[in-house]
């Protein structure tokens, strides 16, 4: 838990790419006492910001050093090309890297799909960022291979990207150090995952229902036995002397006083014999 005890936070690093405002939404409809910061980092920077506590967790780019980092895999992005609209590539549903050998393509130095060996004819130079490929490729001076998330975040109306078939992937996950595994992780993680919100407060509350329950169950059973009020626990009428004279045993009753149906008091007669 960050913070003081007296008024806690919760702070989420996230990469370019990620949307995270669902969960920043639900978070702030269950924790309205625990404001949650969003901290927006270079994919290349999340996992440092992560390890020198700036952040409580981290919506970031796989692989990530498990050693140091427990992670939830999310899911894993399409890679796309992106393109200018009235390129060749436009005419094709999806292309393969070699599809794009005689292509100049970019290779950003913020690159996250790890290429060991990038397709296409390399730039004169680098760009420093994908925002800055984006950019080149408008100018109409090479194409720039990404994940779809990144293709749709610095989108512009003259391009345009398709699905590249064979190309690396990029996993997204949510990390947090191993170590600082806190009740606010756990709750981001309940989010994140899609529980209720009855199973999301963490474990000391799940104690606490379970400690009720058990008290509730104590509290039916020894009212059962008093002829109290059993309202439907595990001790209830099924179990206490009320709910038998009220039950299978009432019926018995009626057909030895022959109050019954026929065969009733036939069912009673080997019993008198004995």
């Amino acid at each position: 838990m960050t913070g003081s005890e007296s008024s806690p936070s919760f702070r989420l690093a996230y990469v370019p790419g990620v949307t995270p405002a669902k969960w920043v939404r639900i978070w702030n409809e269950r924790l309205p006492d625990v404001p949650l910061t969003l901290l927006q980092l270079p994919a290349a920077d999340a996992p440092g910001a992560l390890r020198e506590g700036a952040a409580d967790a981290g919506v970031v780019r796989l692989p990530v050093d498990r050693a140091f980092f427990s992670a939830i895999p999310l899911y894993t992005e399409t890679t796309v090309v992106v393109v200018p609209k009235d390129h060749v590539v436009t005419a094709a549903e999806e292309v393969s890297v070699a599809d794009l050998a005689d292509e100049v393509v970019f290779h950003p130095l913020d690159d996250v799909l790890g290429w060991d060996s990038p397709p296409g004819e390399p730039a004169f130079e680098r760009p420093a960022t994908t925002q800055d490929a984006v950019e080149l490729v408008a100018a109409g001076v090479g194409l720039l291979v990404v994940p779809q998330s990144l293709a749709r975040l610095y989108h512009r109306r003259d391009l345009t990207y398709r699905p590249v078939t064979d190309a690396p992937q990029s996993g997204v996950a949510l990390a947090w150090p191993e170590e600082a595994h806190t009740d606010l992780v756990e709750d981001f993680i309940g989010i994140v995952r899609g529980r209720t919100v009855n199973s999301t407060r963490g474990r000391p509350q799940a104690q606490d229902r379970k400690k009720e329950r058990a008290t509730d169950r104590a509290s039916g059973t020894r009212g059962g036995r008093t002829g109290g009020d059993a309202r439907g626990t595990d001790a209830g009428a099924g179990r206490t002397g009320a709910g038998r004279a009220g039950g299978r045993g009432g019926r018995q009753q009626q057909g030895r006083s022959g109050g019954g149906s026929g065969g009733g008091a036939r069912r009673d007669k080997p019993r008198r014999r004995s």
